[in-house]
């Protein structure tokens, strides 16, 4: 059973593994090439150790993803447990089909995990963050740490007030990186449709925090922004 160390895996039994990652994706390092992720996909339908080095970069994108689609840091936790345990025990019915195979079904894995978690949870897909509980980082102050947290909330909150699929697109791309084509292939979508949807979504988004900054200038008596 996977456990967690801060917001990276341990496996029972091994060290708990540092910020020094060689496997890349943005979990830092060199990033795999097409043919170094095929390859460890093969080797991982047997071997757990191939499985770990996937997991490494995978591990913060689908976090990312799953932690901006609902309230409750346990309940991301618990289902991004649930989206590489069951990537583990589904693996040998993946198929690679491009470059982009593998990300795709691993992120259709979390949203059809987060479609089930609504459901049995019975109350709408986007939540609002619970405040942060973790430590401060010692590289930033005090209240550097209270501005980031607190421009992560405003964040949060921008993204819910937008169309159900402009968000979900806008998260995949910015918090899971995946790029258009992998977004389709997780949605069931065409990429011309991704591009409009994020494209309408990013300038929605870009709105919503020009007029939100815009109150707190007022409020403060500040001239406010000029739209254009």
């Amino acid at each position: 059973m996977m456990q967690y160390f801060g917001h990276r895996r341990v496996i029972p039994g091994r060290a708990p593994r540092g910020a020094a990652v060689s496997s890349g994706g943005m979990d830092g390092g060199m990033a795999m090439t097409a043919s170094q992720e095929r390859a460890l996909v093969d080797r991982a339908r047997h071997d757990p150790d191939a499985f770990a080095l996937l997991y490494d970069p995978y591990f913060p994108r689908i976090y990312a993803y799953v932690r901006h689609r609902v309230q409750a840091r346990q309940d991301a936790e618990d289902l991004v447990s649930e989206v590489f345990l069951h990537a583990v025990a589904a693996l040998d019915r993946f198929t690679w089909r491009h470059e982009a195979s593998f990300a795709s079904w691993l992120f259709r894995i979390a949203h059809n995990r987060l479609a089930n978690f609504y459901r049995q949870q019975g109350h709408a897909t986007t939540l609002p963050l619970e405040p942060a509980t973790r430590q401060p980082s010692p590289d930033l102050t005090p209240d550097e740490f209270v501005l980031r947290d607190e421009a992560g909330a405003a964040l949060h909150a921008h993204l819910a007030m937008l169309a159900p699929r402009r968000r979900e697109i806008v998260v995949l791309r910015f918090f899971g990186d995946l790029r258009n084509r992998e977004i389709a292939a997780v949605l069931g979508l065409d990429e011309r449709t991704v591009a409009a949807h994020l494209s309408r979504g990013l300038l929605d988004l870009q709105r919503r925090i020009r007029e939100a900054s815009d109150r707190e200038k007022e409020e403060a008596g500040c001239a406010p922004t000029n739209s254009h």
